[in-house]
């Protein structure tokens, strides 16, 4: 009986951790995917070791308290190359930009003025934890993915800067509500 007991708490610790694990890895993965879709010739992603099982140690990525990958901050770090589809499996990621917090010392980049190429991959559509999306200064091209009029958190939408192509999708002109910074 009291072995049942404490087998019981046990397994719980156990399933907990391995999910916590599958979680850093799946998004180690996704931040590892775009670490080699890029040029860095500067070195910003260089601790992105995707053998490290927790991406929350990499330098210029942010975590929740549950280890989930929630801000990329790789501004003007003359990155080059693509935005890749497995960004989009980044559940918790809420700041995907440029956004500046309003402080003297503390200001934060993530994305704008790169090099980065090619389209706006329609997956970033999924980001519903999504609050900031800064892709400005870039040379993406192609159209605004219509997948992003789904981020009802959205706040903060900046894609000028770019060759991006067509009509601003309708449906995120009537789910975005814009704010000023």
């Amino acid at each position: 009986m009291a072995i049942s007991t404490l087998l019981g708490p046990l397994f719980v610790l156990l399933l907990s951790t391995a999910l916590a694990t599958t979680n850093a890895n799946t998004e180690g993965d996704a931040l590892y995917a775009l670490r080699r879709a890029v040029k860095d010739p500067q070195g910003v992603l260089e601790s992105w070791d995707p053998t490290l099982v927790d991406p929350c140690t990499w330098f210029h990525v942010t975590c929740d308290s549950d280890n989930r990958v929630t801000r990329l901050d790789l501004g003007n770090g003359k990155l080059s190359g693509r935005l890749v589809p497995e960004l989009g499996k980044l559940e918790r990621l809420q700041y995907l930009d440029g956004i500046t917090v309003r402080s003297r010392s503390d200001r934060l980049r993530e994305l704008y003025m790169n090099n980065l190429v090619g389209p706006v991959p329609e997956e970033l559509g999924g980001l519903k934890s999504l609050i900031s999306l800064d892709l400005y200064h870039n040379n993406l091209t192609g159209p605004i993915p219509s997948s992003l009029s789904s981020l009802s958190n959205l706040k903060f939408l900046r894609l000028h800067g770019n060759r991006l192509t067509g009509r601003i999708p309708r449906d995120l002109n009537q789910t975005w509500k814009p704010q000023d910074p």
